[in-house]
């Protein structure tokens, strides 16, 4: 096979040759000689000069498709990478050929069905040609096109698949594949010559009747081919001409209706202005009279759905799409006094209705869409007339479409009610076998569907709330009479009535609420089997977190909840224990003021009397759930004002653990062996994870506990070091993998969080206590036994607890910094610079470290050792650990390492350094920006990098450089610092040095290109603009001319999307409701 690589082979053995090898590809049994074949294929695709063979292939009919296949894939990568470098004459000649290649076996009907793939193949190494020629050479191509299409009605169909890709290119993926420039040429010639485009459209429609019975092909092909037009056309052409009314026609016809449908999905949708008003209503009133002939609306459409083949179900689909597009865009032309035209809106609308009762999840969501939208409109309509309302407000035309939808309205609350998606609380499902589960991963589809139909309920309940509340009502009678019950049909309902909290006045909200707790509870009386006991009771729990406002204004069945919360607890079944710890972790951020004020008729505080029964209520849960319990109650805890009265709760609280937690510490004084054993290692262990999560939610009242165990947890932490230690000496590496030195390890682990949690959650006016009692104890053993540890055995969560002590203290004495430093970072750097996979816990926290350090202790990178040339070799070491991360191919290491290297130079910038940093540095962080910025693997990273790149210029252009950058002893150096200039300089130096650079990397392009190239580079002032420059550079580039260069984009769509976010968020105030009440961050909870 290695022959084929041969330049001086004949043509027929090379032909013979590259079959052979491709049936070797494709049908050889032996992976080895299949990988063998894919290497020398990969090989000749390489060969600049290998697309001079491929006519060989194409002209020999005995070749097979795949090879020929293969041999246009060599054809379009010369194209796309190449084609400036050919001669003209040799262009000429190569576009001749595939022309006449295309015309040939497109003008017989019977090869161009038989040869589909590879004339489509062909007819897009065409669309290539035509974007590197078209217009310039090339400016008669559309006439050519258009007028060859009428010789012959197969060439017309493959013709239209070639006007159809060339506007896919030029309209829809041109971004990132071409220069702004010409994406902007080719989409101002397309329209200047449409019209004989759109003629030939024309032409075909003329031809219908024929055409139907004879070639419908061809109108499908010409129907899917106007339709990539219609996004971008001219509007005279679709308003101003019969097309409405041809492909409204084309209904009638079942060859024709989906694609004509598909056209009319494009042009629904437009926004165009007023002056088309009336065309548009010809449209929809055209459609709909047509659409009651084929599919009348007595129609069982969701039982005839679930019979039909693809295409009615396509049909169907684009329906939806045409009609919620076109309501979206026109519902104001349609509910104007015309009693037709209302009529059509609300048939349209029925038709929807029926639409969205079908079980296809992605149909659905067509029309959840639109009912999102209605209901918004019709709520955000009725708020502003009850703002400006007065005696005439009842005649509002607002008021008046609102009643016109009010029978619609209601038929979609009572489908969004019984299909509503699962919310993220709920844990226990009903799995594929009926079964109930604990669900073991999120389904991030049905969490996105849920919130969508949250808010349109919502919405719907703000319109009438008393036919929401009585749909529920009426539901949830049938539940407890039997007539409707099922596991699927309680949980629906019980997540409809979630989802609306805050959605009713407090008054209906308190009515309506009672009477849903009290027959739930009533429900899971009655209600037999643990499967059935487990649904209500999961629906119980995820009912009451929702209303936090109920529960704080009704302290009896706030109290009657958490009561019944506790029973849950005891029960067996899998997910109901995990979801009442969770259910009471919510209701205690919502209501913690509760537990801890005295309430009317009680004699003590509710947490006073929790803490009392805590074992009772805590002895049937894991080690996870009684964890969470102890966040729950450090929450509640953390919210007593008076000090004295909060720390004996911290204590109570506390009792269980810290009592285990002493004996095996007083057992561990007289039989120090005991702490080596697996069980005495694991209740540690969760002892520590219950701090954890206690210090988290209990923040600054959570140093009182930590005193009590702290002495006794650096002991710990001593003594578990020591045995690690003595097992490595003992067994080498190995010990580290071993199940009792993880269990050490694990301890050592949860003590190192404990205290981060704590310092995460403490108060800044604590920080001096913190420093002397917590900071200072803890940092030299840990530090200690970190740097004399083996890699393996090294945890990240000490570079974690680091950056969390730089962070909260906002920066520390140089000293301590440098200590950290010493002990850290020289044997970290060693660990993850060996390759890129292995430590990844302790690569990324070592890169926030460094972070943390940069941005609170800049000043001591400078001075890690009191010998000035050491302190120079350390920052070099960190100078190359930043290099070495943003380099990095794991997209958060290098996004970190990016961020780094910018605020570094932002520091520089503002420091004594910056004339040293940049003479040392500069060279080679421009090289190796340079590097990531040109490389596809770390397109994620190109916003950072013009960043990075327009911070580095600018200082250097800014002239605050006063010393020279270049090396003076280097002869090649100081030429380019004098680079066209009459005395060197440094921004000479750094022009001069670019081109070079790119001039080396990138021979492909021109000395005119990387002179553009690099003078854009340096001048030009405006961030959005250089990005644009630097992104045609990259488009230009072989690596970056082909693929998926979306990421180029990513800062444009992140600025978008915090845009849109912003708009939501402000959409979401506006309505009560819309954010649930349980996500409100309530100050006052419980007040």
């Amino acid at each position: 096979m290695q022959h084929l690589l041969d330049p001086s082979l004949g043509d027929d053995e090379f032909v013979t040759l590259l079959e052979q090898t491709m049936q070797v590809l494709y049908t050889a049994s032996s992976a080895e000689q299949r990988n063998m074949a894919q290497n020398v294929l990969t090989e000749l695709q390489n060969i600049p000069d290998a697309w001079t063979r491929v006519d060989k292939l194409l002209d020999n009919p005995a070749v097979s498709t795949s090879t020929k296949y293969y041999g246009l894939q060599i054809m379009e990568n010369m194209i796309r990478y190449r084609w400036k470098t050919l001669a003209r004459q040799t262009s000429e000649q190569v576009k001749n050929y595939i022309v006449n290649k295309v015309i040939e076996l497109s003008s017989d009907a019977q090869i161009l069905h038989r040869e589909r793939t590879y004339v489509s193949k062909l007819n897009l190494i065409l669309v290539q040609i035509v974007k590197q020629e078209w217009p310039s050479n090339w400016r008669g191509f559309i006439s050519e096109i258009v007028g060859a299409s009428k010789s012959s009605v197969s060439l017309c169909e493959n013709n239209m698949q070639i006007l159809s890709l060339l506007s896919e290119e030029v309209f829809e993926f041109s971004s990132g594949q071409m220069t702004q420039d010409k994406i902007l040429e080719l989409k101002n010639q397309f329209n200047d010559e449409f019209s004989l485009v759109f003629q030939l459209c024309q032409y075909v429609f003329g031809l219908a009747p024929e055409l139907r019975d004879s070639n419908p092909s061809l109108l499908v092909a010409t129907l899917r081919t106007l339709e990539r037009f219609l996004s971008w056309i001219p509007l005279g052409y679709i308003f101003e001409t019969q097309l409405i009314e041809t492909l409204t026609s084309f209904i009638l016809q079942p060859q024709l209706r989906k694609s004509a449908l598909r056209c009319l999905v494009e042009i629904g949708s437009l926004s165009v202005g007023y002056e088309y008003d009336g065309r548009f209503i010809v449209l929809y009133m055209s459609f709909m009279t047509n659409l009651l002939s084929v599919l009348p609306i007595s129609t069982d459409i969701a039982g005839a759905y679930a019979e039909s083949d693809d295409e009615t179900q396509n049909f169907v689909m684009d329906l939806a799409l045409f009609l919620t597009g076109f309501f979206r865009s026109h519902l104001g032309l349609l509910d104007r006094d015309n009693h037709e035209s209302r009529q059509a809106l609300i048939t349209g609308n029925e038709y929807l209705v029926k639409i969205s009762t079908i079980e296809d999840v992605e149909v659905f969501k067509i029309c959840l869409e639109w009912w999102h939208y209605l209901s918004e409109e019709l709520y955000e309509s009725e708020s502003v007339v009850k703002i400006h309302g007065g005696p005439l407000a009842l005649a509002n035309p607002i008021n008046s479409r609102k009643n016109l939808f009010d029978a619609v309205l209601s038929a979609v609350r009572r489908i969004l009610i019984s299909r509503m998606a699962k919310p993220e609380e709920v844990i226990i499902v009903e799995d594929e076998n009926g079964e109930i589960v604990r669900e073991t991963t999120k389904d991030t589809d049905a969490i996105a569907l849920y919130k969508t139909m949250r808010e349109t309920l919502v919405f719907l309940t703000h319109l009438n709330t008393e036919d929401s509340e009585m749909i529920m009502l009426l539901k949830l009678s049938r539940q407890m009479d039997g007539s409707e019950w099922s596991w699927s049909s309680l949980s629906s309902l019980c997540w409809a009535v979630g989802s609306i909290s805050g959605a009713m006045s407090e008054e209906d909200e308190k009515k309506f609420l009672v009477k849903v707790i009290k027959d739930l509870l009533h429900l899971c009386e009655i209600k037999r089997g643990k499967d059935n006991k487990a649904v209500v009771a999961s629906n119980i729990m995820y009912v009451v977190s929702q209303y936090p406002r109920f529960l704080r204004a009704h302290w009896k069945f706030l109290k009657t909840v958490v009561n019944k919360l506790f029973e849950f607890m005891h029960e067996s079944h899998p997910g109901v224990q995990d979801m009442a710890c969770d259910t009471f972790l919510t209701i205690s951020q919502k209501c913690r003021r509760k537990f801890v004020a005295l309430q009317i008729g009680e004699t003590q505080p509710f947490i006073v009397e929790i803490l009392e029964n805590i074992r009772e209520i805590i002895n049937e849960l894991e080690p996870h759930q009684v964890q969470s319990f102890y966040e729950s109650c450090g929450c509640v805890i953390a919210s007593v004002q008076e000090v004295e009265n909060r720390n004996q709760l911290v204590q109570r609280l506390f009792q269980l653990p810290n009592h285990l937690w002493i004996e095996i510490i007083q057992t561990a004084g007289v039989s120090p062996d005991t702490l080596r054993q697996r069980e005495t290692m694991k209740k540690l262990a969760n002892i520590l994870k219950t701090n954890e999560r206690a210090a988290s939610s209990l923040g600054g009242p959570y140093l009182i506990q930590l005193k009590e165990i702290y002495v006794d947890m650096l002991r710990l932490y001593r003594v578990y070091s020591d045995y690690i230690s003595a097992e490595v000496a003992a067994s080498g590496p190995l010990a580290t993998k071993k199940a009792d030195t993880r269990n050490m390890r694990a301890v050592k682990k949860e003590i190192l969080r404990v205290v981060e949690s704590f310092l995460s959650a403490a108060e800044e006016r604590d920080r001096a206590v913190i420093l002397t009692e917590v900071v200072e104890p803890i940092t030299e053993p840990i530090l200690q036994n970190y740097f004399m540890s083996i890699p393996d055995a090294r945890d990240a969560e000490v570079l974690s607890l680091f950056t969390q002590v730089i962070t909260y203290m906002n920066g520390l004495p140089d000293p301590a910094v440098r200590l950290i430093f010493q002990s850290v970072f020289g044997v970290t750097l060693e660990m993850v610079t060996k390759n890129f996979e292995d430590y990844p816990d302790a690569r990324l926290q070592f890169f926030s470290f460094l972070r943390a350090v940069n941005q609170y202790n800049f000043a001591v990178l400078f001075s890690l050792d009191p010998d000035p040339s050491k302190a120079e070799q350390n920052f070099q070491l960190v100078i190359n650990a930043i290099v070495w991360a943003f380099k990095h191919t794991e997209k958060n290491v290098a996004e970190t390492g990016l961020q780094i290297l910018l605020e570094l130079l932002l520091n520089v910038e503002k420091s004594q350094y910056i004339g040293y940093f940049y003479k040392t540095y500069f060279k080679l962080l421009l090289n190796d920006v340079f590097a990531v910025l040109t490389d596809t693997l770390h397109r994620p990273g190109f916003k950072r990098h013009v960043q990075i790149l327009a911070q580095l210029i600018k200082v250097v252009q800014s002239g605050r450089i006063q010393e020279p950058m270049w090396d003076q002893q280097n002869p090649q150096e100081v030429a380019l610092a004098s680079y066209g200039a009459s005395m060197p300089s440094n921004p000479t130096y750094v022009r001069a040095h670019m081109i070079k650079l790119l001039s080396s990397a990138f021979p492909n392009l021109s000395e005119a290109q990387i002179m553009n190239v690099v003078k854009g580079m340096l001048e030009i002032p405006d961030d959005r603009l250089l990005k644009s420059h630097v992104r045609d550079f990259l488009v230009q580039t072989k690596e970056f001319s082909a693929g998926d260069n979306t990421d180029l984009f990513d800062e444009e769509r992140q600025a978008q999307l915090i845009e849109e976010q912003k708009a939501a968020n402000e959409r979401l105030l506006r309505t009560p409701g819309l954010i649930p009440p349980v996500r409100i961050d309530d100050e006052m909870a419980g007040t």
